[in-house]
């Protein structure tokens, strides 16, 4: 039986080179193996995902397994977990080598939120905003948000504080819908929301495994289309251990954005630092030190006009 025994062969090789692909990467070798072990053309694969609700075109896909680009955007880490569920990969195999990727670990840089958690919870909001009713676009465009983040004597996120400035685009807008990502370990079910200044609290929601809170803030007024709104709202938190870096996501470009964060004055950080990405999946940049105010024991960052993306604040304690 020699075209058997050859079949078998190459099947032994194909599946070598899978494991050994799983074991150290990098993502596109990964992916292209396991498409070629499974032999499914890339027209099968796309109509896979399209069964899991996700859409994905056979030329990313071909980009993909050939390293001409990565998966980023929040549909695209959903195709790349369905694609483990399609191709018959250990969960996780293909998300772990995206991260190994993309975040190499480096002297003195903190572990908080980590990349899995931020895929994770990429899903999540939008399974929890969907129960809300409400869209990824919720009418409003952002003209200014501060943000004030507070560190806890036990060196945890106990809380923070947002004051928005908005302009509705289109008429009827009554609501807005905050999103809180605890730190690992969280338990977003024992956090307890605000509404401070020119609004109400709505429903809210929450989602234990990726520590992901939603909650929605009411108006006390249906806005047109260019009618601009201040409201202030609030979220304690407290729940998780110690924490290390606060970030803040951005979809669509918007208006200018400050983020302070205030240390307790029995855990104060011995280094902090500003960083950017430009989505979770791609790798830090921009990284600056920052000096912090003695008698308030704070550091802040300004964007005069934020990007799509992720800007933080990260520290680093003795």
């Amino acid at each position: 039986m020699p075209h058997a025994t050859q079949h078998a062969d190459v099947a032994a090789v194909v599946t070598a080179e899978l494991d050994s692909a799983l074991r150290g990467g990098p993502f596109h070798v990964a992916l292209r193996a396991a498409i070629a072990a499974r032999g499914l053309p890339l027209q099968r694969v796309q109509h896979h995902l399209s069964r899991y609700g996700v859409k994905v075109g056979v030329t990313s896909l071909s980009y993909w397994q050939q390293g001409a680009r990565r998966p980023q955007r929040p549909e695209s880490l959903r195709a790349v977990r369905a694609l483990e569920e399609i191709l018959q990969l250990p969960e996780e195999s293909l998300i772990r080598l995206l991260a190994e990727t993309d975040e190499p670990s480096c002297a003195g840089r903190s572990a908080g939120r980590s990349y899995r958690s931020l895929v994770e919870a990429s899903g999540v909001l939008e399974r929890l905003l969907a129960e809300l009713g409400s869209p990824l676009d919720g009418g409003l465009h952002t003209l200014g948000h501060h943000e004030r983040v507070r560190i806890g004597a036990h060196r945890e996120l106990a809380g923070r504080e947002s004051h928005h400035i908005v302009r509705a685009h289109k008429d009827g807008v009554d609501r807005f819908v905050a999103v809180h990502h605890g730190d690992p370990g969280c338990a977003p079910d024992r956090m307890r929301v605000h509404a401070l200044e020119n609004c109400r609290t709505g429903r809210v929601r929450v989602h234990h495994d990726t520590g992901v809170l939603v909650a929605e803030f009411l108006f006390d007024t249906r806005l047109r289309a260019g009618d601009t709104f201040l409201f202030r709202y609030g979220i304690e938190d407290g729940t998780a251990g110690v924490s290390r870096e606060y970030i803040r996501g951005f979809g669509p470009a918007g208006g200018q954005y400050a983020l302070q964060v205030h240390f307790h004055e029995q855990a104060l950080p011995s280094r902090c630092h500003r960083f950017a990405q430009h989505s979770p999946a791609a790798p830090r940049s921009g990284r600056q030190e920052l000096a912090m105010s003695g008698r308030h024991r704070s550091v802040h960052l300004v964007e005069p006009r934020v990007r799509t993306g992720i800007v933080g604040i990260g520290w680093d304690w003795e």
